[in-house]
This record gives structure tokens, sequence and C-alpha cells, in this order.
């Protein structure tokens, strides 16, 4: 796997008052989880996290180089990235989604079965959404005794 490709951690969903606040809808564990980074690539920008608290729709960031109002409303619909190299390591059975997202999918009797393209969680687990090559797609649960299992297959099969 690409240790560099970029992780998408929140998108700026928006201004938040007037002295250059953002608000973040988060893609990660939550607000906490977005200290452990100094900065973030926003768009082709450097980003540095000044602070971040809990908001209503996910987080309320300030970032060092955004000292306005319209400069946060520019941000607007601008993903913050780090590289995959700078994620924490992960424990005996866990994985990123983000990891998962472009594989290939083979049955066991070695059809190819698609891609996964994306990861969703509806409360009772994880489950795949596969795209098979004419564009159909299907959703399949799975849960991480899989993965851990499949994780040298997986690491083989990446497809960028």
């Amino acid at each position: 796997m690409t240790a560099d490709r970029p992780v998408t951690l929140a998108a700026v969903i928006g201004a938040h008052g007037v002295a250059g606040e953002v608000r973040l809808k988060l893609f990660c564990e939550g607000p906490e989880s977005l200290k452990r980074y100094k900065t973030f690539d926003g768009g082709g920008r450097v980003l540095t996290l000044s602070s971040i608290r809990a908001g209503s729709n996910g987080a309320v960031a300030r970032f060092a180089e955004v000292k306005d109002r319209n400069t946060a409303e520019a941000l607007r619909g601008v993903a913050l990235t780090v590289p995959r190299s700078a994620l924490p390591p992960l424990g005996e059975g866990e994985y990123y989604h983000h990891d998962l997202i472009g594989l290939a999918c083979v049955a066991d009797s070695g059809e190819a079965l698609g891609h996964i393209v994306a990861v969703e969680n509806f409360g009772a687990g994880d489950v795949l959404e596969i795209e098979r090559p004419d564009g159909k797609r299907f959703m399949v649960p799975i849960h991480s005794a899989q993965i851990e299992a499949d994780r040298a297959v997986i690491d083989a099969a990446y497809v960028e």
C-alpha cells in the first residue's frame, strides 16, 4: 500500500463566526483525534491547526493561516488530508477503511468480482460496497477477523 497516499480526515463545510474559524465534517473518531496532527494539506496549501472543539455538525477549528471569515468561507469544500504514513499504528484486528478502498475482490473460485468502492457501517458492523466491472454494485458484510486473516492477500491485491 502506498504509505504517502493522502487520507481525508475532515472536510470544511463552512465558516464559523467572523474570526476565521471553520466548521468541519469529520471522517475520524472525533475532534480530539485531529489534535495529533500539526498540519494538514487543505487543497494544496498547508493548514496549521491552532485549536479544535466539538461542534453541532462535527467540529469547529481554527487554522493559523486563516484570519477572517472570507478566508474561512473560501475553504468550503476543501478536504483536510494527511499522508497515510502519519496515521497511528493499528492494533490487532483493526483496519483503516481507507486501506480497503480500491482493493480488488476475488471469489474463492478465482472469479474477479470487482473492487471496493466504499466501507459503510449501518450499526451492525462494517459492510463493503463492491463495484463489478459492469458498474453494478453490491454490498457484503465483513468482520475484522476476515480482514486480519486476509491481510497479506489484501496488501498484494491493492489496486492503485
